[in-house]
């Protein structure tokens, strides 16, 4: 008797703990919503002309899910299975400190990527938490460890966001980044509320609309248009989404951000580039969302309208956010890329890459897909 007593007792104190550590997990969820635009910053956003009615818009209709694709995608998540995850480890390498060139590329994984430009730092989208969710016990899971700790990066000049998805921007990576930065924090308009509501100063928050240009340590940072949309609870749309240019004094690098495919890469291209290194989407697509993410196929197209040297693939490998394979999208590049001569690199997470001289592509992710 006094054993289940003390059984029972102890299943009690261990479901009292579960439930004290769920909550104390959650507790920051509110939090990780992020901040409302209001007063002077919700002003701006209204004289915008991306800014229609009550939230932005592309400048041509964006289906976000395409209508009556239940079946398809319930047939896709079944079909996908295993495939979505790689069978072993992603080989994660520790980047090092050294530049090897007047402009180097560092992949973290996913989107997250530092730009090394003519001696300065500008670093893209940083998300180091387990899950790019706002709760910590659930959403998409890392599937492989940070390369280093973000309180390691070596001082930054800029740190650029593309949009308020969860996948770009993380409120315990932007905490963690004002803690041990100084860099200012480059975003969209309206997304700098959600920095307000994280802790980050106001002269560190720079808000831009499409085609505005902030100068810093001489490099041109230029939030110019892509395919997209937003927010990180149920309203569509309230911040605006953008893709990026830096401009040094010899040296050009484009970043997607999240866009399905175009006609403005052209436009883009014509009037910012060409550009020595493009870093392109190429993974979470879908048929079911054909105009907010592209396919590997559509970001060769988009490369190749902006006036791209060398492509370096980001937004894959770590996150399971589609139903395609783990590998599917860097194979499909790959291949598309030889069948039009195409310069490309695809690092391992925490490469260093000269744009110069990057290695050779050796399909090191086969071997882990």
């Amino acid at each position: 008797m006094a054993g289940n007593r003390a059984l029972r007792m102890g299943a009690i104190l261990a479901g009292a703990a579960a439930v004290a550590a769920a909550g104390w997990a959650l507790r920051e969820v509110p939090a990780a919503l992020g901040g409302r635009p209001s007063g002077q910053r919700a002003a701006r956003m209204r004289r915008s002309p991306h800014f229609t009615g009550a939230a932005f818009a592309n400048s041509s209709p964006v289906v976000v899910a395409t209508p009556g694709q239940g079946g398809r995608l319930l047939r896709d998540m079944m079909a996908s299975g295993p495939r979505r995850k790689p069978a072993g480890p992603v080989p994660v390498l520790v980047p090092s400190a050294v530049a090897e060139s007047d402009l180097d590329i560092v992949w973290y994984g996913h989107a997250t990527t530092l730009v090394e430009i003519e001696g300065r730092r500008v670093l893209f989208d940083p998300v180091w938490s387990d899950r790019c969710s706002p709760a910590p016990l659930a959403g998409p899971k890392r599937l492989h460890p940070p390369p280093v700790p973000a309180e390691e990066l070596p001082p930054l000049d800029a740190i650029v966001m593309s949009h308020d998805h969860y996948d770009h921007l993380d409120m315990a990576t932007v905490r963690t980044l004002t803690r041990t930065q100084v860099a200012p924090f480059l975003v969209p308009l309206g997304v700098g509320a959600h920095l307000d509501r994280w802790g980050v100063p106001a002269n560190r928050i720079v808000e831009l609309d499409w085609d505005e240009t902030f100068t810093i340590a001489g490099l041109g940072v230029t939030l110019t248009e892509a395919r997209h949309f937003s927010g990180r609870a149920f309203s569509r749309n309230p911040t605006l989404w953008g893709s990026w240019v830096l401009a040094g004094e010899r040296r050009k690098v484009f970043y997607t951000g999240d866009s399905g495919y175009f006609d403005g890469y052209a436009r883009l291209g014509a009037q910012y580039g060409p550009f020595d290194v493009t870093l392109m989407q190429i993974g979470a697509y879908s048929p079911s969302w054909p105009d907010i993410h592209m396919t590997p196929e559509e970001a060769v197209e988009a490369h190749l309208a902006l006036g791209g040297d060398l492509l370096v693939p980001v937004h894959w490998a770590t996150f399971v956010l589609a139903f395609h394979g783990w590998a599917e999208p860097v194979d499909r590049l790959w291949r598309e890329a030889k069948d039009r001569g195409l310069r490309i690199a695809v690092p391992r997470p925490g490469e260093r890459i000269s744009v110069d001289r990057p290695p050779a592509v050796d399909a090191w992710w086969q071997a882990v897909g």
